[in-house]
């Protein structure tokens, strides 16, 4: 299974157009927060199944605050983070997906990749592909996949 993780694009869909380019045969689209009303082009270009939540500048949109799921045997908690002040930390983010169950945890809103693998839950932020703020500010996105073993996979990747 091959899923592709983006966050906070911004009605900036041209770094996500070269990606899903790039990424073929996707099985899934995950996008944590700040489409800006994208979603509807989003869905179309992607050509597979999306999940995308709401964002703190998704002012109008009906969109899903949290997302609960599972992707192969894993529990899976989406979020955009900031009502768990991601920019703080991720100390309220992993909590909360301990109290939940959850074995992974994405989020998105700092706009800086992240991979925390942790013995008993996996916290990752894909970055932004239109306003990176990490050091070198290149757009950033996470390739994730489940292998024949049900085993999980990540790849932090650049445009």
């Amino acid at each position: 299974m091959r899923i592709l993780i983006v966050s906070d694009t911004h009605r900036h869909e041209e770094n996500l157009e070269i990606v899903l380019k790039r990424e073929k045969n996707l099985d899934m689209l995950i996008h944590l927060g700040d489409s800006e009303g994208s979603e509807d082009y989003i869905r179309t270009m992607a050509e597979c199944p999306c999940y995308i939540v709401k964002g703190n500048n998704d002012y109008f949109s009906d969109l899903n605050r949290d997302i609960k799921m599972t992707i192969g045997k894993y529990k899976v908690l989406l979020t955009h983070g900031h009502h768990y002040y991601v920019s703080l930390g991720t100390e309220t983010i992993i909590s909360e997906g301990r109290a939940q169950d959850m074995d992974i945890v994405m989020f998105g809103h700092t706009h800086r990749p992240l991979l925390d693998i942790r013995k008993d839950i996996t916290v990752l932020n894909p970055g932004s592909l239109s306003y990176p703020r990490q050091d070198g500010r290149i757009p950033t996105y996470i390739m994730m996949t489940i292998d024949d073993k049900e085993e999980v996979h990540y790849e932090i990747r650049y445009v």
